[in-house]
């Protein structure tokens, strides 16, 4: 990008695993990050596909590493899992849920209950309590005729001993048991970059996206005409991203390198 285009980014879409942290790891110093998003008059905004936690979760995750955001600077899968029940099912009711209690809160807030009857649908997550019982009432569920909706499918999660099996796996099981083709929510559908500019009110010509995977991340900021930028730091490595076309707009190690070309 040339330095005109640099100068237009007045906000920034983050994910969170492999760009902010492993776990409980932080990458980098994230307070000064933070500070010198702040310093360059930039909205921000986190968007993850990781569904296990709740926006109030993910923030009090922030708050251990010393980053304090307000609620609305938090879009996950979850949530836009929700708003398209409450789309599809207004009255609300009863869904299953192969996922972790943070989803769990997230789809109780607007209506929906665990439950194994009369299910309106199934939802599949990343879900670290994962049993055969769960995956075996799951895909009975959607053998009956309930519809398969993933909050994601992203096969692998980033941890700090490597990668481990995502909710992509765990969703591509249920697939495999019933043959029957989910309904995804998560990046790289739009749904969550589209909420997310609309809460900050800036277009997505000036709007960068960064996150650590190719084929959810960039892919799905370059769907809807963000500048886009790859980390080194998570899941998609230098020489997937030379092949990758059309091209992230940068590739750096991690997200404070990433900071201090505009800094």
């Amino acid at each position: 990008m040339n330095s005109a285009q640099t100068s237009s980014i007045r906000a920034i879409i983050l994910d969170m695993d492999g760009v902010l942290w492993r776990e409980e790891q932080a990458i980098g110093d994230l307070p000064w990050i933070f500070n010198q998003i702040n310093a360059l008059n930039w909205q921000v905004t986190l968007a993850t596909n990781n569904a296990s936690r709740s926006p109030a979760q993910h923030l009090e995750k922030l708050r251990r590493f010393g980053v304090d955001l307000r609620p609305e600077q938090v879009v996950t899968s979850g949530e836009a899992t929700a708003h398209y029940l409450q789309k599809r099912f207004p009255q609300g009711g009863n869904v299953y849920m192969v996922g972790e209690n943070g989803l769990e809160k997230t789809l109780s807030a607007c209506g929906f209950t665990n439950s194994e009857k009369d299910v309106l649908a199934v939802i599949s997550s990343f879900d670290r309590q994962l049993t055969y019982d769960k995956l075996k009432r799951a895909a009975l569920l959607v053998r009956a005729g309930a519809p398969l909706i993933a909050t994601n499918a992203d096969l692998t999660f980033p941890m700090p001993e490597g990668q481990v099996p995502g909710a992509g796996a765990i969703l591509a099981a249920i697939v495999a048991a019933t043959q029957v083709q989910p309904t995804i929510i998560g990046k790289p559908q739009p749904d969550m970059y589209h909420l997310a500019i609309e809460r900050m009110g800036v277009p997505e010509a000036a709007t960068l996206v960064v996150g650590d995977r190719l084929e959810t991340d960039i892919a799905g900021g370059q769907k809807i005409g963000c500048p886009t930028a790859l980390v080194l730091s998570g899941v998609s490595s230098r020489q997937a991203a030379e092949d990758w076309q059309p091209a992230p707009d940068w590739v750096t190690e991690d997200l404070t390198a990433l900071i201090k070309k505009f800094g």
